[in-house]
């Protein structure tokens, strides 16, 4: 058989979530679907059908399937479990082995439809749904929702997730065969060159002053209120700051009439999102609810100091006080003292956002992609000696009643 660099897949990824919808999920697998087709793999993205399809044909090597609107994520759907649709795909285009993302109806049918035909399937762990819950007030749920989870990854060949400490605590509630898929960054897009005076004057900036910047959903479960709880704590004591939130979601209205003094500028993406990014000095990321968190390495490689909590991407690249600043996980008034001292010395900010981008730069989406290719060639040679194993069992098992 050939080696890993020359044996060619075809792949079939599963996503409820993919660009142009703005999240972290689909931003990783626009990563992973392109990533992997560069390096010669035959790719099927099956995903569900957005707004936008309505006016274009499907890019190539896309399954559209239908979908419904996720209530209060405008602009997002989850897939139909379209589970026979599903089993035709795979009788007339099976692929070697199959990436399931989401665990949603979309996704739980991937799953069943692809053990029935007997292809390698691994599922990726992306989202802390058991943590939203308590944000919606349904504490009560987070048990049961782990134990599905639990039983949705359990089933597939292996599970992938972005950090060390993520796989450490899945391992200890009971998930099988977890591994890392870690998260890369587009350093190209996201550059300290791409601030912009003319952006930050229009945001009523002076040459010296701080820009403190928020960029994620305007949700509960994103800790939103921590962070303006710490704009407003900075802009009564550290002079000269001027607060940006680039998002939406479903609090973005309500919170911009209670604070009329900060920009709410709403989603940017691409080169827009890049200059926003580079246009601030000091990034919040109060949030306590992430799988990895791709906003930490994005404000990092725009050369910006990153205030978050000791745990998923800001533990993972953020040394304290060289790149960035870590509070405790939890510790609200850590975070808030860790901006004010930030925030009151701007060189302070400069330097390690110098040092943020020099992490940032040896984060390579190739090498993650290339790490999930072995993965997913591990899965699918581990099938295959299974299978070679189990005919050679049967026939043995057959001479030796022949031989009686």
């Amino acid at each position: 058989m050939a080696n890993r660099q020359q044996q060619t897949m075809r792949i079939a990824v599963v996503t409820e979530t993919y660009p142009p919808e703005i999240n972290g999920v689909a931003n990783t697998m626009r990563q992973l679907v392109t990533g992997l087709s560069s390096r010669g793999h035959h790719v099927l993205l099956v995903r569900p059908r957005q707004a936008t399809d309505r006016r274009v044909r499907a890019p190539r090597g896309h399954f559209l399937v239908p979908g419904l609107p996720i209530p209060g994520y405008r602009g997002l759907r989850f897939g139909l479990p379209v589970y026979w649709r599903l089993r035709h795909l795979w009788l007339r285009l099976r692929p070697d082995v199959l990436y399931v993302a989401t665990e949603g109806p979309l996704g739980h049918a991937a799953l069943n439809a692809g053990l029935r035909a007997s292809i390698p399937v691994i599922t990726g762990f992306h989202t802390q749904f058991h943590e939203y819950s308590r944000h919606y007030g349904l504490g009560l749920l987070t048990r049961p929702i782990v134990n599905t989870l639990k039983h949705f990854h359990n089933r597939s060949d292996a599970t992938l997730v972005p950090t060390a400490a993520l796989r450490s605590e899945l391992n200890a509630a009971g998930f099988r065969n977890v591994h890392l898929f870690t998260r890369g960054v587009d350093t190209e897009l996201f550059h300290p060159g791409r601030r912009s005076d003319a952006l930050r004057r229009e945001w009523g900036c002076g040459p010296d002053d701080v820009v403190v910047l928020y960029v994620g959903r305007i949700a509960a479960e994103k800790n939103i209120a921590l962070a303006l709880a710490t704009m407003e704590a900075l802009t009564a004591h550290a002079g000269a700051v001027h607060c940006v939130l680039v998002g939406d979601g479903p609090e973005r209205a309500r919170l911009a009439r209670a604070h009329p003094r900060y920009r709410f500028v709403g989603a940017q993406v691409g080169p827009a999102l890049a200059s926003h990014y580079a246009s601030g000095d000091l990034f919040l990321f109060p949030s306590l609810t992430e799988t990895f968190g791709n906003v930490v390495t994005e404000a990092m490689a725009s050369g910006i100091a990153v205030n978050a909590f000791d745990y998923a991407a800001a533990h993972e690249h953020i040394r304290h006080g060289s790149n960035g600043l870590l509070a405790p996980f939890g510790d609200q008034a850590a975070f808030m003292d860790e901006a004010l001292s930030a925030a009151a010395a701007p060189k302070r900010l400069r330097t390690m956002g110098a040092a943020a981008r020099r992490t940032a730069e040896s984060l390579s989406w190739p090498q993650v992609i290339s790490s999930v290719e072995e993965r997913l060639l591990d899965v699918l040679r581990q099938k295959q000696s299974g299978k070679v194993v189990a005919v050679a069992n049967r026939v043995g098992s057959a001479a030796s009643r022949n031989g009686a």
